[in-house]
């Protein structure tokens, strides 16, 4: 799937959102590779879910900022 914002390697926060809202799973699996290529996009992701967290119908955010947080706590500092 094309996503808006990533026409180039490097996530940026509006790719990276894209991915959450629009992926499908094979788009998820590129995000946690590149996730553990560059742990620092760690940071990045839990940035993007932030904003959606007090919605409890937005369960994408909740299982990325959870994924993030359970896997990358060392490295969430945001950007």
């Amino acid at each position: 799937m094309m996503h808006r914002h990533l026409n180039h390697q490097d996530y940026t926060l509006a790719s990276i959102d894209d991915i959450i809202a629009r992926g499908r799973r094979l788009d998820w699996v590129g995000l946690r590779q590149a996730l553990v290529k560059r742990p620092d996009l760690a940071g990045k992701v839990t940035r993007v879910c932030r904003r959606h967290l007090s919605d409890p119908y937005a369960q994408r955010y909740h299982f990325w900022n959870n994924h993030v947080v359970k896997h990358y706590a060392g490295t969430t500092a945001t950007t």
